[in-house]
């Protein structure tokens, strides 16, 4: 089985968000379960040197965009066994920003083509090519659209997945035709339209064979108004080929025992030595130094999304608690500004890090005692799978991906493996804390907790098994 992995990030290379942590572990797993996958992203010229000098150059091709014609190079560079090519435009690439510019439109489109172009280049006849989010929405489009007068394409189908639909990826019909080299005819309801717009969020949707989005229960919500984000209509009308498949986190990159990043390695037999993570992160961050005091922390993007207004509700009251509560994000100035307040009003209670640092969050995730994730939406979530691996409770809010992956914890029978609370509701999550922090207190029940949440299994061997079955029961149909 051959498959071509389309994104727009990838670590090691480049990070902003979850579809990066993806693209960089997934793949990796369906190499090791004997799939023949290679994934391809844009060559920014934010890539590290270290990575961009050992890269091998193959080729190029042309794109033609209107009257544009495109040169794609492409080089490629191995990692932990799976090829990645990187599609090089320096015209679209060597910018100071990944996503924000005012002709983001035609960057990606660019790149959808030259990612649908790519297999034939490469003589690469993959069965299937998955895309994801709305960078590349217009793959499973420009698929079809080949078939119309190239054979090569007649028999690979097509895999899309959403991400987040919070970014659709929304400009100007003119775009169609003048940029993307497009028919009109797919310009309709039922096609590309989107109030008087195109939507390449809603050409993923609507083109592609399989639809799969990053949970079970997002995959559910997404079809009503709330979550579904204006495209709840299209997706309903699609719902026969929507799946949910839950994330999973690269265990060698989030592994307490191995971690570089932290100050001491633990495992469940030694983990008496994960308080020595607490105490290097409460010196680091200026707080006193105290292995009795819980402490709460948020690693996140500062963005109402993530709940941060049941969080300036109750932030108060919650610091009158005998806690420390430690932030690391940026986002919105609202909230940012709200916890660097708290902060010198609480110096000993509240470090505020308005900024991301990769090393500070694994230090994070292995110093705390329990991890805030109180979203009013989340497709899947990926810190609450990495605070579970380093023996950090998760407090979630029963939505999305969260619902799928945090049990609540039961003090009568001991099962679950972390807290949650139904409503987005601020007084709900506060009483879920305070209920929190009274069994942290209990250090049977609170081992026990954490037991259970270093022994759940987050990686990407289940739901890699389910990407396989879908794949394979799309090509044998």
């Amino acid at each position: 089985m051959k498959v071509l992995f389309t994104t727009s990030e990838s670590v090691p290379f480049l990070k902003t968000g979850g579809l990066a942590d993806v693209a960089g572990s997934l793949p990796i797993y369906l190499k090791k379960e004997g799939v023949d996958i290679r994934v391809v992203m844009p060559l920014y010229s934010k890539i590290e040197e270290k990575y961009r000098r050992k890269m091998d150059y193959i080729g190029y091709f042309y794109v033609d965009l209107g009257f544009r014609h495109q040169y794609a190079g492409v080089l490629s560079y191995k990692y932990k066994g799976v090829i990645y090519y990187f599609i090089d435009s320096e015209y679209y690439f060597k910018r100071d920003k990944i996503y924000g510019e005012v002709d983001d439109g035609e960057r990606f489109i660019f790149f959808s083509k030259a990612a649908t172009i790519l297999p034939k280049f490469l003589d690469f006849k993959a069965d299937i090519i998955h895309s994801n989010d709305w960078h590349t929405g217009l793959v499973p489009l420009y698929i079809e659209d080949f078939k119309k007068g190239d054979s090569f394409y007649s028999d690979i189908k097509s895999v899309h997945t959403m991400h987040n639909l919070k970014y659709q990826g929304v400009f100007p019909e003119s775009i169609l035709q003048e940029v993307a080299g497009l028919s009109r005819d797919y310009y309709h309801e039922d096609g590309l339209k989107y109030y008087d717009n195109i939507n390449m969020m809603k050409a993923g949707i609507v083109y592609s064979n399989i639809l799969t989005t990053v949970s079970k229960t997002y995959a559910q919500e997404i079809r009503y108004h709330f979550f579904g984000e204006g495209l709840e209509g299209i997706i309903n009308k699609h719902s026969g080929k929507l799946r949910g498949i839950v994330n999973g986190i690269d265990y060698d990159e989030y592994n307490p025992k191995t971690d570089k990043k932290i100050a001491k390695n633990y495992t469940l037999k030694t983990i008496r030595n994960k308080k020595q993570n607490k105490l290097a992160l409460q010196e680091k961050y200026g707080l006193p130094v105290d292995e009795t005091v819980p402490i709460i922390s948020m690693v996140t993007r500062l963005v109402a999304m993530k709940g941060l207004d049941l969080v300036r509700a109750t932030i108060e009251e919650l610091l009158q608690e005998d806690i420390q509560f430690v932030m690391l994000g940026t986002g919105d100035r609202e909230y940012e500004d709200m916890f660097l307040y708290f902060q010198n009003k609480y110096p000993d209670k509240m470090a505020a890090r308005v900024y991301f640092n990769e090393d500070e969050a694994h230090l994070i995730y292995a110093g705390s005692d329990i991890f805030l994730m109180p979203s009013m939406s989340e497709p899947c979530g990926i810190s609450q799978l990495i605070s579970l691996r380093y023996g950090t409770i998760p407090i979630v809010r029963e939505v999305g991906g969260l619902k799928d992956t945090i049990e609540p914890y039961n003090l009568y029978t001991g099962k679950g493996n972390g807290f949650s609370f139904k409503n987005f509701n601020a007084h709900e999550m506060l009483f879920t804390i305070k209920n929190a922090i009274f069994i942290y207190k209990d250090k049977n029940n609170w081992n026990n907790l954490v037991q259970s949440a270093m022994n759940s299994k987050n990686d990407w061997e289940k739901s890699s098994r389910e990407y396989i079955d879908l794949y394979e029961n799309l090509i044998s149909n």
